[in-house]
């Protein structure tokens, strides 16, 4: 039989580690509505839940971020829609389920382009940062899509750049690693646009620049 969605947090709660929650917090994941457990648990939930649309929209609505993480890893993409996705990234108070969602979930629904472009531009940090995510997340999984649709990223990665909040910049530097990492075309691409962002006024700027020129110029 299906588990509930009271059954999985249940199951959460049970493995909760409370006292993992300071150091977490140092590394910047909110501890508000957080049991402190870590990724592999949370997989292996998962997988015993098997794929089911319902109990990620019921997990969701717990609050709990390891629920909201399992979320992701149980949805189906094919039944995500744009307003679903719009909801969730409102809610993300914390990079890991950002990135978590992002990586697991969303990147995989049709829609994961045109989201990445739209919240590129909104004002919300962690809505920022889940564009970048989304953007670093498509460029590691997405291995049909053209050079092209990578490069139309870069006008969006430039302005999030100048972002000084530390969460997006972040995010900012992965996706241009990320794309920059596929092949040797987009290496160049991308290798040109950090260059380019190490040359800008703005201190974000030139740091997402240094941060990847870094990790690309390493790669040949």
């Amino acid at each position: 039989m299906k588990p509930s969605a009271a059954d999985v947090v249940a199951q959460l709660k049970r493995l909760a580690r409370p006292e993992n929650l300071p150091g977490m917090a140092r590394y910047g994941m909110n501890p508000e509505g957080r049991l402190g457990l870590s990724v592999p648990e949370m997989r292996r939930i998962a997988k015993q839940a098997g794929k089911d649309h319902r109990l990620a929209l019921d997990l969701w609505k717990s609050g709990i971020a390891e629920a909201r993480m399992v979320a992701s890893m149980v949805d189906d993409p094919g039944r995500v829609t744009p307003a679903q996705m719009d909801r969730w990234v409102r809610d993300f108070n914390a990079w890991d389920v950002c990135d978590q969602v992002c990586g697991n979930l969303f990147d995989k629904t049709p829609h994961a382009w045109t989201k990445a472009r739209q919240w590129a531009k909104r004002k919300e940090e962690y809505v920022k940062r889940g564009a970048f995510a989304l953007m670093a997340c498509l460029a590691w999984h997405d291995k049909k899509a053209p050079d092209s649709a990578f490069v139309a990223f870069f006008p969006s990665i430039r302005r999030g750049a100048a972002d000084e909040r530390n969460f997006v910049k972040k995010a900012v530097s992965w996706a241009l690693r990320n794309i920059g990492k596929r092949n040797p075309r987009l290496r160049r691409a991308a290798l040109a646009e950090a260059r380019a962002l190490r040359k800008a006024d703005s201190p974000a700027m030139r740091w997402v620049g240094a941060e990847a020129e870094r990790e690309l110029a390493r790669k040949g």
